[in-house]
């Protein structure tokens, strides 16, 4: 599998996200720790003209990492104690991003069941990576991964106290992602912003 590289996330977001399903993400930790699995559910956000992204009001302490360079991870904190991960999107200056929502275990299931706290034996794939939260949890992102580079190779060193996040190509479903609403957000509801694998059991709605 070939990595992605900057140049794949400094496009349009709703063009990014789409392509994203079926991509494989793969995390090792600060410990070594490695686990991966293909991206299955994906929703993208925008700047000013999307009122339920985080850059709807501009440049904020928040949101400023929205506005660029792409290629790097946003991790951010919902309800105080939930992780979401993100990946910064646009040329630099123009905000994006796109939160990843579900994915299918590929490598390294033991241990994203025992960073959710479950018994890999009786634990399902849905149980590991659908929803945000869930889905950090098991890949052991936090808040010290915010701002992290998506496309470095393997081989260098990371920042103290995270890990390493890439991104390969992979096999998007066939006829491509189904389109939907953005869910768990109250404005903008109507847009087709959610990009999903239909036909897999790792969603999270």
């Amino acid at each position: 599998m070939s990595p992605l590289q900057q140049s794949f996330f400094a496009r349009d977001t709703v063009t990014v996200a789409e392509e994203l399903v079926g991509c494989v993400l793969q995390v090792v930790g600060d410990d070594g720790g490695e686990v991966a699995g293909r991206i299955v559910e994906v929703e993208a956000y925008g700047g000013e003209d999307d009122p339920a992204s985080h850059a709807a009001n501009g440049r904020t302490p928040r949101s400023e990492i929205m506005f660029g360079p792409p290629g790097f991870a946003y991790v951010y904190i919902i309800y105080g104690m939930h992780h979401c991960l993100n990946f910064v999107t646009e040329t630099e200056g123009t905000p994006g991003a796109v939160l990843i929502r579900g994915m299918e275990p590929v490598t390294g299931r033991e241990l994203m069941a025992a960073r959710r706290g479950l018994d890999p034996e009786t634990a399902g794939d849905r149980d590991l990576c659908s929803g945000p939260g869930r889905l950090c949890q098991a890949l052991g992102i936090d808040r010290q991964w915010n701002g992290l580079p998506l496309f470095l190779d393997l081989a260098e060193s990371a920042p103290s106290g995270a890990g390493q996040i890439r991104i390969f190509h992979g096999e998007g479903p066939p006829g491509g992602p189904a389109a939907t609403p953005r869910i768990g957000i109250r404005q903008a509801t109507d847009r087709l912003h959610r990009f999903i694998d239909s036909d897999s059991g790792c969603l999270s709605g």
